[in-house]
């Protein structure tokens, strides 16, 4: 006689996160006096790998940002040097994940550059990049690095398109266009094989990002409008962040070989600030954030239903601007941290570390917490991934020599012009303006132009006077006149002998 077990599952599943807390950092252990930004744009303003901090700052003339040392505690000075090259506000700035002095920005005027810090920071403002990349018809609003390949930038813009930029040659080689409205978000998958973006024409979309075909395609928002979407590793799931035909907020799990109904819808609460999802491959847990309020939600992901487990709440008063995310290589293993946020609360000028840590009372390294993660080098060249070659990350373990340096060194090219061409597109052309902001923008842009070049002329025009006057003067010199008479003079003396 053959027994069949009953399948029976728990009500409560018990988990190693289920005890996860955030802890803030102590006072002096936070960052003070920055000028955070007040632009209202939908991004972090931050960005921090192993050796930096990098916040976008309140500025006038020019977008900014600021660069501190992670190990920089303390309150910043007034007269803190800046990067500071944009010509519009800064709306995005990303980290190369393999090199972690090179700094990527985009900014309301049209452009995307690269920078290069110093080992030991910034000791004067940095106005010139080392890349300057044109190509966008209106501002860029997004900027994301390849995950396994160090010199493949993707871009998108308000002209409703995604570039993928070559750093080898400062040059774009693909152009995506099959979105029909302003790009929200782009996420990758982790070998980077595939990109999902969310937009206001309230399509969620997967995409083969060397051919730009849209693999998936959802436009039944229905239920759920989407704001933000992300990648969950290798589980073939996409997650998204919106609101509900009740403007609720709220997440839905999708399949992304199939969007036309989400696995899952879950509501959130009822408040209007952004959710913001952050998710960690290494310990399949979810962090949801949302803009204007100052609590961190958690959840456990898993491959069977319920599929999200709530796990906990952290709590604070102070609102968040936006949140930065440590790479992996920059925790702090001994204290069992799994993740770590650095929150911009604007009102204070104030970076505050929140740590999530597993509570464990062994001081051994943590085997089931820190599996092989992504490490800080690239997995494929830019050449054999434009050829179509795949290849997940180069995995590291972060129980020793995590904090080893990287070789990899950034070389940019010598570039000329400031533009290109993309599938025989010119991407400079110029795009009639859609709105009054537009056009106030152009019409600025071009006057501004325009006084350029005259200053120019009339500089040009004075040179040449100078120039004519010092000729004349020459011609009309005594001496020159003297030493041509003496010429003279002594030729008819010596004809006559």
């Amino acid at each position: 006689m053959t027994v069949t077990k009953m399948s029976w599952r728990p009500t409560y599943r018990s988990s190693k996160f289920r005890n996860v807390y955030g802890k803030v950092a102590n006072r002096e252990h936070c960052f003070e006096g920055i000028p955070i930004t007040k632009n209202v744009h939908d991004n972090h303003f931050c960005a921090v790998n192993a050796k930096f901090l990098a916040i976008v700052t309140e500025s006038s003339g020019g977008g900014s940002f600021v660069v501190i040392p992670v190990t920089q505690f303390g309150r910043i000075e007034p007269h803190y040097p800046k990067v500071c090259g944009h010509q519009g506000n800064v709306l995005d700035i990303k980290w190369n994940p393999f090199h972690d002095n090179i700094i990527a920005s985009c900014s309301e005027d049209s452009s995307v550059r690269i920078w290069e810090i110093p080992d030991e920071g910034l000791r004067r403002n940095l106005t010139e990049p080392v890349l300057e990349l044109y190509g966008h018809s209106r501002r860029v609003g997004l900027i994301e690095w390849h995950p396994t390949t160090s010199g493949i930038l993707f871009s998108a813009g308000y002209d409703y398109k995604i570039l993928i930029w070559n750093l080898e040659i400062g040059e774009p080689v693909k152009m995506i266009d099959c979105h029909t409205d302003v790009i929200l978000c782009m996420s990758f998958n982790t070998e980077g094989s595939l990109l999902a973006t969310s937009c206001k024409d309230k399509k969620l979309r997967v995409i083969e990002p060397r051919s730009g075909k849209v693999l998936q395609q959802e436009a039944n928002f229905k239920n759920h409008k989407v704001n933000r979407v992300v990648f969950l590793g290798n589980m073939k799931r996409l997650l998204t962040t919106g609101v509900s035909r009740w403007n609720t907020r709220q997440i839905a799990l999708w399949d992304q070989e199939d969007l036309s109904m989400p696995i899952i819808e879950e509501e959130i609460d009822g408040l209007s600030g952004l959710l913001f999802p952050f998710y960690d491959a290494d310990t399949h847990m979810l962090y949801l954030a949302g803009k204007g309020d100052g609590n961190i939600r958690y959840y456990e992901i898993t491959q069977e239903k319920p599929y999200l487990q709530y796990l906990m709440e952290f709590r604070s008063p102070a609102p968040q601007k936006g949140l930065g995310v440590m790479p992996k290589h920059g925790l702090d293993v001994g204290a069992c941290e799994v993740f770590r946020f650095y929150k911009l609360v604007t009102l204070k000028g104030l970076v505050e570390p929140i740590s999530m840590i597993v509570p464990r009372r062994s001081e051994t390294y943590q085997e089931d917490i820190y599996p092989m993660t992504p490490g800080t080098e690239p997995a494929l060249s830019v050449d054999e991934w434009l050829s179509g070659i795949n290849r997940g990350p180069v995995l590291m373990s972060l129980k020793e020599g995590y904090n080893r340096p990287n070789k990899l060194v950034f070389k940019a090219p010598v570039k000329e012009k400031k533009g290109g061409v993309v599938n025989g597109i010119d991407l400079l052309e110029n795009v009639p303006p859609r709105t009054e902001n537009e056009l106030l923008r152009m019409f600025f842009r071009q006057q501004d132009e325009l006084r350029r070049l005259k200053d120019e002329l009339t500089q040009k025009d004075i040179k040449i006077r100078q120039l004519e006057l010092e000729l004349n003067n020459l011609r009309n010199s005594p001496n020159i006149n003297n030493n041509n008479n003496s010429s003279s003079s002594s030729s008819s003396n010596g004809s006559s002998i």
